[in-house]
Formats: C-alpha cells, structure tokens, sequence
C-alpha cells in the first residue's frame, strides 16, 4: 500500500498562508507600513498604480537591513520583534509572525532595496514567487525600498476576485488611515497613478485627525483622559450633534495598533444614550495604552481581534471617560445675573415679616385603634351592605344574551391594507411595494384637512379618516421626482452667489469622483479643486437654506456603502438622501392649499403606502371603528 501523506513545497505552503495575510492590495500597504513603523521610520512614502494590482512601492527612512536580513527577512517565521513564545505578551511592535513578507513573496514579483546608517553600500534583492532571483549590492539611501510587482500573478482565482480600481484604492486607504492615525510626528504621503493624495506633516494627534478628515471635525472633538492602574485611555470623541445615521469616524487604537471591539463600541454608545436620536452614530477616536502582559493580540492573522484580560473594568473606565468628556466640555447654558433693566425684587427680612407662623391643630385624645361616631356598627353594616349589591348575580344571567346569534355579522369595510380587492404596485423601484388605495377612496375624499400637531395631516375618505404623515409623504414624494429627474437629466440648477469649498476625506472622494454624473444630472455643480476638495457652485433648486456641505457628505457615505451594488441602487440611495435633506420637517405648520398638493402629490406616486425605506406613509381609521368608540 503506498503511502498517501506527503510534506508541501515552501512555496505552496507561502501561497497558502498569503491566502490569509495577503487578501489584497491594502494588505500589502498595511504590512509593509507597519514594517517601516516598526523600523523607525520617520517619513514613510507609498505609491500605487492601478489601485495595486500593477505596481506598489513602500520607501521609508527607517534602520535599513544588512544583507543576511534582508535575504532571511523573506523565509517564514524570520523575524525580529520575537525571540520566545514568552514575548509575545511583551510586544511593543505591530509585527511578530514573520509571515508578511514570505507571503508577499510567493504571490507577486517583489525588489527590495535597503541600506543600514553604518554601511556604505546597500543590498538589492529580487524575489519572484518565492524563488531568489538575484542579489547584489547597490547604492541607496537609508532606510528601505519595497517594490510589489504584479499582484496574484501566479494566482489568477485571486486575482479574477479583486474588486474595481475605485474599490480596491478605497480599501488601501481605509487600511492608511488606520496606521497614521496612530503614528501623528511620522510624515507620510501616499500617490495613486502618479497623483498625490495623502501629504500629512509630523504634528500632534489633533492635528493628524485634522488633516486626514477634514477641518470641519476639529470643532466636534472633546479631548478624553483618564489614567488608571488597568489602563490608560485618551483620544477625541465627537459632540452630540456631531452623530450621523452613516459614515461615522469610529476607531479603537490598543498600543497602537487598530482593533474592532463591538463590547468597548457599546460603551462609548451608551454615554449619549440619551443625547442622540436612535440609530445615530457618534465619531470616537479612543486609545488604549495597556500593559502587553494584559491583551492577547495573537488570535487573527490581521491583528484586528484583541482578548482583553481585564474587559470588565476597562469597560466601566471607558464608559465613566467618554461621560465625563461629555459633561465637562458640552455646552451648559449659564444663568444669567444681569439685573440691570430688572424689576427690582425685595429681599426677605425676617424681621419685617409680619405674617404669624400658622398654629397646627390636633386632638390628643384620638386614638385611631378605637371606634369613634362616625364609624362602628352602622358604617360596618352600609360597607357590607354595598359589597353585598356589586357581588349580586341575577339567577337567570344567561337569559341576557339570548338572540345575539341571530345577529348577522357587520360587513369589513375596505382598508388601506386589506388583500381583498385591492391592486398591487408592482412599479415601485424601491423594493418596498404595497397596496394601494382603492380609487373611490381617492376620488371621494373630502378637499379640508386637518393638521394635528404639525405632524400628520387627516382628511376624510369614504371609508373612514385617513392620516398622513406630512414628512414621510414628502419623502416619497421628493424621491420619485429626484428619480425621474436623474434618469432624464431634467434637473433644476440654483447657482451660488459665493461658491463655498468642501473637504472631503481620501476615501470620500473617491466616492465622490464615481458619483459626480448622478450628482450632477440631480442639479449640482462641482468643481475639482484638488487636495479633495471642492467648489459647490450650483444646488438643486428647492435646497437653498440648506447645509448642502453635510447633505453632500451624507449622500457620499451613503453611496459608499451602496458602491458594490448596480447603478440603480446608487441612484436610489442617492435619491433617498436628498429627499431626507429637502423634506417637510416635523412641526412645520401646513395651510390647507399646501396640505392639498402634498396629498395629491402622493397620491400621484407608484407607491403612496411606504417611504423608500418602508415607513408607514399613511393609515386608515375605518368608520365602524370610530362609530364603536363613540358608543
């Protein structure tokens, strides 16, 4: 019998393990960056072409490699931050395993370039699939050179399965931010086809939050400080009135490295339980400074899941933090002393007060526990007498029910959201279709309406009352025009007397570049100032006394989350945005001519029972009910 186990080749093993380190592009920037921080480096520069998949090169000024590091750096499990498995809870580096650059390695074409401070020559080395092409010497600056070529070349499965250039290059970015958001006095740089799009100088933590995200966040940030023998927690977290619905800042740094922890998530939540709207989220930028001993970073070949020994606390910590940051810098409205221009109110004076205290009167002799006139025997007995009438049941109780099955049941009238007789929208290109109205309803409804409380509209149909949300109609409404508005280029353009200028972060605008035709066949008009920023120089005509700047940044983080479905969900992900921005807000007062075009305005949509993200729009309150509440 043959045997059937036999040991893998160096190289199929590398292609193995560069399945779970290497998933893309962004994982090659991200260990190699974390290589060069761990190197010392004070400017670190990164280049890519055609998102990666051509070209990635990583330079940095860090210590540099002597020539034996620099061929051994490439076999697995070579590295230098470890000895023993004792220091892998002792670990002050990003990197450990040794298993970024073997994986590398196997999946692409790589050239390596480096130099130490007290050699007078440097080492190139050129890998191919795991085998050593050449090495030789060559000269160089200080620190490293990392070339990348070709991607996945020898492994065309995974290559076929990387995304689009605007995706992948968004995914690069997501994993830049992460490293120097961590690293403020190193300056980096990052090009993208030969385009500068990240330049951030050594300043302080601020300041790097500042530069990768934009002025407008820097006056929503409250500083948050607390030391304690578990830990140390500092960083930013955003104002209340800083949360968003979607695409907030949200980071958890432990020793420097970026981690996901939904349970520390909670915590920070939970401190504006209260001051948010449900759903909302706030930015954080929170940092943990934990003793290694204490954390278990060794779980996930990405290093994003970190075991903590002491959660609990750290919880509790965390939570008391982000509160105190919160009622320390939020505004508190102060009490206003100014008395000039006041009525002037006397001061008591208990010497002038010629108003006697009041004088309790009380009967020492009562005594609760014996009978007095009032009650005894004849209260007793009119107690038992009234307890005696409500327990009393006729004999013959039965005989009061007698004929009610001989009475026919009341007809349904027809509803709103009944399935019988009623049609079905199946034209609503949102995916939330219902029932329609019955059309005697519509042609039967009284022309008055009423508004209650600024909120709902009702008026009166032939089936019952029907009510309105004023809001949620006008979303409707306002989606299927921006819709129709969108596929045929028909939109309305306001233009600006003052252009204002919009910064957007990297990987905003790179949304906002795949996007700029929905947004300008919707009625804005942008210009491409660079930097990633740019000039609003027309709005959609409706918007004006709107803040089109967040209305632009929600619509971009909304079709960021929608960019790896079709064009149409785009589309409607942009249109919901916009409707949501320009609709009726809640409390606006309505006159009855206004109130008419918004119902004709629904009625007038594909689908008049759900918003595009399947509110209730409206209700019927059937006749016969209200008749049964009115006796």
């Amino acid at each position: 019998m043959s045997d059937t186990i036999q040991l893998l080749p160096d190289s199929v093993a590398n292609q193995i393990a560069a399945g779970e380190v290497i998933q893309r592009p962004a994982s090659v920037i991200k260990e190699l960056v974390e290589n060069a921080v761990d190197a010392g480096a004070k400017r670190i520069n990164v280049v890519v072409v055609d998102a990666g998949r051509t070209s990635i090169q990583v330079i940095d000024d860090g210590k540099g490699m002597s020539e034996t590091d620099a061929r051994l750096a490439f076999e697995r499990h070579a590295t230098s931050k470890i000895k023993c498995a004792d220091d892998l809870f002792a670990l002050t580096t990003m990197g450990f395993r040794g298993e970024a650059l073997a994986s590398i390695a196997a999946v692409a074409q790589v050239k390596l370039k480096t130099r130490m401070a007290d050699s007078e020559i440097g080492t190139l080395i050129d890998i191919s699939a795991s085998k050593v092409i050449s090495q030789q010497p060559v000269s160089c600056p200080v620190g490293s050179n990392f070339s990348v070529e070709n991607l996945f070349f020898n492994v065309p499965a995974r290559r076929k399965f990387l995304k689009t250039n605007a995706t992948e290059l968004n995914n690069i970015l997501t994993a830049f931010e992460r490293i120097v958001l961590v690293y403020p006095s190193v300056a980096f740089t990052l090009h993208s086809n030969s385009t500068e799009m990240v330049n951030l100088r050594p300043g302080n933590l601020r300041q790097r939050i500042i530069d990768v995200f934009g002025k407008r966040i820097n006056h929503d940030l409250l500083p948050v400080e607390v030391d304690t023998s578990f830990c140390r927690i500092s960083g930013f977290v955003g104002k209340p009135e800083s949360a968003k619905k979607k695409g907030a800042h949200q980071y958890f740094f432990v020793n420097g490295r970026y981690m996901k922890h939904p349970y520390f998530h909670k915590a920070v939540m939970n401190a504006f339980e209260r001051l948010v709207p449900v759903g909302m989220q706030v930015p954080y930028f929170i940092y943990f400074d934990i003793n290694p001993s204490d954390i278990d970073v060794n779980i996930h070949p990405t290093k994003t899941e970190i075991k903590f020994e002491n959660e609990q606390s750290i919880w509790q910590i965390l939570t008391a933090a982000v509160n105190n940051a919160i009622g320390k810098f939020c505004d508190i409205p102060s009490i206003d002393f100014d008395v000039e221009g006041k009525p002037d109110i006397p001061l008591f004076d208990p010497e002038q007060n010629l108003m006697a205290p009041p004088e309790p009167q009380y009967n020492p002799s009562y005594n609760p526990f014996k009978s007095s006139e009032g009650s005894g025997p004849r209260q007793s007995n009119v107690i038992e007498s009234s307890m005696s009438k409500r327990a009393s049941v006729p004999d013959n109780w039965d005989d009061l029910y007698s004929g009610l099955d001989d009475i026919p049941p009341v007809p349904q009238q027809p509803s709103l959201f009944a399935d019988d007789d009623l049609s079905t929208d199946s034209s609503a290109d949102d995916g939330f279709t219902g029932d329609i109205i019955p059309s005697h309803d519509i042609s039967e409804r009284s022309p008055a309406h009423y508004q209650y409380k600024g909120h709902y509209i009702m008026t009166a149909v032939k089936s019952g009352l029907m009510i309105i949300d004023q809001q949620r109609a006008d979303i409707r409404i306002r989606y299927e025009r921006c819709l129709q508005q969108m596929q045929n280029q028909t939109a309305h353009v306001q233009q600006v007397l003052f252009p204002e200028v919009v910064q957007f972060p990297p990987s905003a605008a790179i949304v906002l570049e795949k996007i700029l035709p929905e947004l300008a066949n919707m009625g804005f008009e942008l210009t491409n100032l660079g930097q990633n920023s740019y000039s609003v120089n027309g709005i959609p005509a409706g918007l004006e006394g709107l803040d089109y700047q967040a209305l632009l940044t929600s619509m971009v983080s909304e079709a960021a989350e929608a960019s790896s479905a079709s064009i149409d969900a785009i589309h409607r992900s942009l249109a919901l945005s916009m409707a949501r921005a320009a609709a009726i807000p809640v409390g606006q007062v309505l006159a009855n001519d206004e109130m008419e075009a918004l119902v004709n305005g629904l009625f007038a949509c594909s689908n008049v029972n759900y918003t595009p993200d399947g509110k209730a729009i409206l209700c019927i309150l059937p006749q016969r009910e209200i008749e049964q509440l009115m006796g």
